[in-house]
């Protein structure tokens, strides 16, 4: 079903002040889906994005009450999100094989840099791995949006746990994770930490928001070695956070 077909067959339905509402900030939710999708990998579509994110606008339209001091858009953008991020997570967008991979690279991440007492570069994480630099750097390209944190972050099948169950206290919800004052102290400081290529790297996709083909030309390198910095910085932060969640 086409994103203009959904509004169609909510229109054979909707009061008009509902409808008003769906047209007025249909064009909101294509802003927010190709926001989201330049975050994630090739493999997502943008128009599933945007369907998701056209029934979360109207949910948001049928259930708004203009008596509680909020605006529309503020409370349809988080519908919005969330019909989205639900629709991420339903879609298992990210293939086992690449959560898999990326696990093993955090675990040497973590025993490496505990070894040699500071952060292992590439070549020592394959030489950690026991594989040949190549398919390490293979590994950390096909981990192209791969998340700090994320919903159904490890496979049931495995023996790991879910990250957003490890953090219940902020209602099993990741991204309420992100408005703690001590996890954002923790990931600022592992940002520190990170190699200067890695930082400057996520100072440029996350605070400048360019993307990765404009911060290999800063950088003078290809798009896909920006891919595997990004991935590899990523995977560091991670550990550092899994570490301050565990305690």
């Amino acid at each position: 079903m086409t994103p203009t077909r959904a509004i169609d067959l909510y229109r054979q339905h909707a009061v008009d002040p509902i409808e008003a509402r769906v047209d007025e900030f249909a064009p909101l939710v294509k802003r927010m889906a190709y926001h989201l999708v330049s975050k994630l990998p090739a493999s997502v579509e943008v128009n599933d994005l945007v369907q998701a994110g056209l029934i979360g606008l109207m949910d948001a339209a049928r259930n708004f009450d203009p008596t509680a001091g909020v605006q529309f858009e503020t409370y349809a953008s988080q519908r919005i999100r969330g019909a989205m991020l639900d629709e991420l997570r339903d879609a298992d967008w990210l293939p086992r094989h690449i959560r898999r991979n990326m696990r093993d690279i955090e675990a040497a991440l973590q025993k490496t840099s505990q070894t040699l007492g500071r952060q292992p570069n590439d070549s020592e994480m394959a030489h950690a791995m026991g594989i040949p630099l190549a398919t390490y750097q293979e590994m950390l390209g096909e981990c192209r949006g791969h998340q700090l944190i994320y919903y159904d972050d490890f496979d049931g099948d495995d023996d790991g746990e879910r990250l957003d169950q490890l953090v219940a206290d902020h209602d099993a919800n990741p991204f309420n994770t992100l408005a703690d004052t001590d996890f954002r102290r923790i990931l600022i400081e592992g940002i520190e930490y990170l190699p200067e290529r890695e930082k400057l790297v996520m100072a440029l996709y996350y605070e400048q928001e360019l993307n990765l083909k404009e911060i290999g030309a800063v950088l003078g390198v290809s798009e896909s070695r920006v891919c595997q910095l990004h991935s590899q910085a990523i995977g560091r932060l991670r550990v550092r956070l899994k570490d301050w969640v565990g305690r």
